[in-house]
């Protein structure tokens, strides 16, 4: 077998079988295929595209490049989630503990944020003493004694997918369905659990813009999943919109642990007890409808909350900052930001507040930044909202007041205001299931 015929076949539209992507993606991992080969290879699957069964076993063979965690030692339903990346998500901090809190285990590992959109490792990492890296052993048992764990991802999971992601951030191969899908399933197969469910983001603020793209990524992630004997399921979420208010580590913390004791936004939480819902159900706990009740009633018995407090003590966080969030280590600075006219509020660049957010020190820009954890934006208007002149928009918190200009510029860039309102999207635009796609 050579790399030099594998390019060819898939220059020439062929459908690759599982030993020659083998061939290629080990040889790639190890060093045998060179980086200009893969490059070939990646850009000729962005232009020829791959059949269902080909991205399937791509993801598969990527999975299997590095560990495959082996949960068989928890018992009982294991579920996961992943979010393909917004502005204000905290659901994870949110669903996590409910689901756990209904007896589906949870044993998830998550990622760090970069450029705009958050990531759950750092939110956690805002919880004094809280330890994210933390060895499987451990792990395993905290999940079996409370049913419930979040760390960082493995180093060794999925290595291709960290080469191959390298090669085409920098050879235009980025926005292609089957590599995207193939390099976010690869690492949920080898994390190991029995059900995974997609909340793919939609919109200005996410990395797919339009419904139906988000549609086709997820059909696409699902297939993967069927082919690879998993349930998984996807609901298309609104990200035209940062989620709930607070933006930021500390301030996304307060208000997860807000939604968890009944008092939350209720875009955030509307969004969290459907995707509870779809994880419960997935993990076989009964009826959508069920499932949602049972969601609920974790919030409303206190038993989600009370899991989220065992989950960071287990892993040495300072939980009395939950419960009392004047604990946080605040910004030494903040500003208002002030309306400078009526109207209302139309649109907001998501994206752009993300970035504001990441400028005040609340993001990575590159992997070596350090984050500020007390930074961030709370929004006081959002889309829809009428405004009055002088009314205040948003709050800014930075450690360092020379950040504000530059991201205040940012923030009211980002807002387009007009005579009357406009229509505000669904919070949940659709379900991709095996049996299709359900529009809302």
């Amino acid at each position: 077998m050579r790399m030099f015929d594998i390019i060819a076949k898939k220059r020439d539209g062929g459908v690759l079988s599982r030993e020659e992507l083998e061939f290629a993606v080990m040889g790639f991992v190890n060093g045998q295929v060179p980086d200009y080969q893969m490059s070939a290879l990646l850009m000729a699957i962005y232009l020829k595209g791959m059949t269902e069964k080909e991205t399937a076993q791509l993801t598969d063979v990527m999975a299997h490049s590095g560990d495959m965690v082996d949960l068989s030692s928890i018992s009982g339903i294991k579920a996961d989630k992943h979010s393909t990346g917004g502005v204000g998500d905290k659901t994870t901090l949110v669903i996590a503990p409910i689901v756990a809190a209904c007896g589906v285990k949870i044993a998830k590992m998550s990622g760090r944020g970069l450029g705009h959109t958050g990531g759950t490792v750092d939110k956690m990492e805002a919880v004094p003493g809280t330890q994210t890296a933390v060895d499987r052993e451990r792990f395993f048992a905290q999940v079996n004694e409370i049913g419930i764990s979040v760390i960082g991802q493995s180093g060794n999971l999925a290595p291709a997918d960290k080469k191959m992601y390298a090669l085409r951030d920098v050879t235009a191969t980025i926005g292609c369905v089957p590599l995207i899908a193939s390099s976010i399933m690869s690492k949920k197969l080898a994390a190991g659990s029995d059900c995974i469910l997609l909340d793919v983001k939609t919109g200005n603020g996410a990395f797919m813009k339009t419904l139906d793209d988000s549609i086709e990524l997820a059909k696409a992630m699902v297939s993967i999943g069927q082919h690879n004997g998993r349930k998984v399921a996807a609901l298309i979420t609104d990200m035209d919109t940062p989620l709930g208010h607070n933006i930021g580590n500390s301030l996304e913390v307060i208000e997860s642990v807000e939604v968890l004791k009944g008092h939350g936004p209720a875009d955030l939480t509307e969004v969290c007890y459907q995707l509870a819902a779809n994880m419960l159900y997935l993990a076989g706990k009964g009826t959508l409808e069920g499932c949602r009740r049972m969601a609920e009633e974790a919030v409303a018995s206190g038993a989600a909350y009370e899991k989220l407090k065992q989950m960071f003590a287990a892993q040495g966080g300072d939980v009395s900052v939950l419960d009392d969030p004047d604990k946080f280590q605040k910004a030494k600075f903040s500003r208002p930001l002030l309306a400078g006219e009526s109207g209302y509020l139309v649109r907001m660049n998501t994206e752009m507040v993300g970035n504001a957010s990441v400028g005040l020190g609340a993001g990575r820009i590159t992997k070596e930044d350090v984050i500020d954890f007390a930074a961030g934006i709370v929004l006081h208007k959002k889309t829809g909202d009428k405004v009055e002149k002088g009314e205040c928009l948003a709050t800014l918190y930075a450690d360092h007041e020379e950040k504000f200009d530059a991201a205040e510029e940012m923030f009211r860039a980002a807002l387009t205001f007009g005579p009357a309102p406009e229509p505000v999207p669904a919070l949940v635009m659709a379900r991709v299931t095996e049996e299709g796609v359900e529009r809302f």
